[in-house]
């Protein structure tokens, strides 16, 4: 199966400006992704897809191509991931180059590791499904959550559990946010992701955060800097 990496990094990221290139731990949070894919040997190619000159010029230097600009239409605050992954194929199916299948690997998933991404495409090349994707747990049953009333008090959401045991209800996973293989006319043909037509890849949830704001970041940076420790440690 013919695979290609695609890496979305637009230039205008509000909450944390120009979060695709800023420094992460030493490198430019973008090559933490890069490398991941290019050592897990699972690519013809690794395409950074950005509308912005700096971003591409960092990803470059990191190790991945970056053969278009994206156009200001896929690059605003609106623009979705499905979108933007079709655009890539179309391009390379233009010039071509058409992969079979296509790995969306987020910019800001320092934490992805190669192992993971060749288990996300051998379950894509082993079922006959549209896409896998990274999934955890979450760190607390969803079934007790609560909502903070208007006049500052508590309610449940699922007040029909608020006597069931924490071990006798459901586990409930979410996005992981590192990694979405899909097939080609799976992601042409704009097919969500979240069905189940698509196959969870589970992580443990020390490996994963989403960053979107400054607390992230530094969460993110004390988990990596523990999983190198760790590793180091031969453990």
């Amino acid at each position: 199966m013919k695979a290609v990496a695609i890496i979305p990094a637009r230039g205008g990221s509000k909450r944390i400006p120009r979060k695709n290139i800023r420094d992460f731990c030493g490198r430019p949070i973008i090559a933490w992704s890069i490398q991941a894919a290019l050592e897990s040997g699972c690519f013809e190619r690794v395409i950074v897809s950005t509308d912005d000159e700096e971003i591409a010029a960092v990803a470059r230097r990191c190790g991945a191509e970056t053969p278009f600009l994206r156009p200001a239409a896929l690059a605003d605050d609106y623009a979705g991931t499905v979108p933007v992954i079709a655009h890539a194929i179309e391009w390379l199916q233009i010039h071509g180059d058409a992969p079979e299948a296509v790995c969306c690997l987020y910019a800001t998933a320092p934490l992805v590791q190669p192992e993971d991404i060749r288990r996300g495409r051998k379950a894509l090349e082993s079922e006959s499904v549209d896409y896998t994707f990274s999934v955890t747990s979450y760190a607390f049953p969803i079934q007790r959550a609560l909502r903070i009333t208007d006049n500052g008090r508590a309610k449940m959401f699922y007040p029909e559990h608020v006597d069931t045991r924490s071990q006798d209800l459901e586990e409930a996973w979410h996005d992981a946010g590192q990694f979405y293989w899909g097939r080609s006319s799976s992601w042409v043909s704009a097919k969500p992701i979240l069905t189940t037509d698509a196959i969870p890849i589970r992580l443990p949830r020390e490996r994963v955060q989403d960053i979107d704001t400054p607390e992230d970041w530094q969460r993110a940076q004390w988990l990596l800097k523990a999983m190198q420790v760790k590793e180091s440690d031969g453990e």
